[in-house]
C-alpha cells in the first residue's frame, strides 16, 4: 500500500470566473484543498454550486484564472497542453456518471484502451484489463460488449478502466448517480476498496449524501469556498 502521509492533490487559492460579455461571474472564489494518498474525499453542494467546474479545474480540464493546482508534484496550469494531456493519462482517472465505454469493444478492450493509448504493449494492456476487472467482480464479462452489461456492470467496467493505469488521482462526477440504490451502494464498495488497495486519492463530486459520508472526509461547495 502507498505512503498515506503522502499529499497527491493540492489545490491553492483556485479562482475561476465565467465572462459573458461585460459581465462576470465568479464560480470557484478561493478554493483550497488537500487530499492524500489512499483517501476518499467527497465534494457536495446545491446544483449550479461549480462541483463539476472545480473537478475539471483540479484536472486541468479548464483553466484558472489564478491559484496552483498540483497532482503528484506537478503544478497541472503551468503546463502546456500536451503536457496536461500527459499528465491525465499517466497520473490522473476519471469517472463520469454515464460509463462513456465504446460500444464496439469488449469490457476488457475498453479497459485496456487507457494502456494501448500508451503504447503498452498490448498483452500486458488486455492482462492488466483482466486484473482490474477480476478485482471488480467482473471477470465474467470480459469478452462481453457494454450492451450485454447491467447498468451497474457498465459502470464497474468505467471505474475499472479510470483505474488501470494505476493513477495517483481519480476524479469521479456523480460516478453512481446513474444507478439504484442498491446497485450504487455494491459499486462503490468495490471502487473504494480497490482505491485503499492501490493507494489511490479520490475527489468525488455527489448529490448523492449517503455515499458522501461513506468516504474519508466530505466538503461542501458554498458560495464559491470549500467548507
Amino acid at each position: 500500500m502507498s505512503n498515506t502521509s503522502q499529499t497527491v492533490l493540492m489545490a491553492k487559492h483556485i479562482r475561476k470566473a465565467y465572462r459573458d460579455g461585460d459581465t462576470s461571474v465568479d464560480v470557484l472564489k478561493d478554493i483550497n484543498l488537500e487530499v492524500m494518498a489512499g483517501e476518499m474525499v467527497a465534494i457536495v453542494g446545491a446544483s449550479g454550486s461549480g462541483k463539476s467546474t472545480l473537478l475539471h479545474v483540479l484536472g486541468g480540464l479548464d483553466s484558472i484564472d489564478s491559484g496552483e493546482v498540483e497532482v503528484a508534484g506537478l503544478s497541472v496550469h503551468a503546463l502546456d497542453e500536451a503536457g496536461r494531456g500527459q499528465l491525465r493519462n499517466e497520473k490522473l482517472g476519471f469517472i463520469y456518471q454515464f460509463h462513456h465505454l465504446l460500444p464496439e469493444f469488449t469490457a476488457e478492450e475498453n479497459v485496456a484502451m487507457p494502456l494501448m493509448i500508451a503504447r503498452r504493449n498490448p498483452k500486458e494492456a488486455i492482462e492488466k484489463a483482466r486484473d482490474v476487472l477480476s478485482a471488480l467482480e467482473l471477470s465474467h464479462r470480459f469478452g462481453h460488449r457494454p450492451s450485454q452489461m447491467s447498468g451497474g456492470e457498465r459502470q464497474r467496467c468505467a471505474i475499472a478502466r479510470a483505474m488501470v493505469t494505476q493513477p495517483a488521482c481519480i476524479l469521479a462526477d456523480e460516478p453512481t448517480g446513474n444507478l439504484d440504490r442498491s446497485t450504487a451502494d455494491a459499486v462503490f464498495a468495490n471502487f473504494a476498496q480497490l482505491a485503499k488497495q492501490n493507494g489511490t486519492a479520490c475527489v468525488i463530486v455527489t448529490h448523492d449524501l449517503e455515499l458522501a459520508a461513506r468516504c474519508d472526509r466530505v466538503v461542501t461547495l458554498k458560495d464559491g469556498v470549500l467548507v
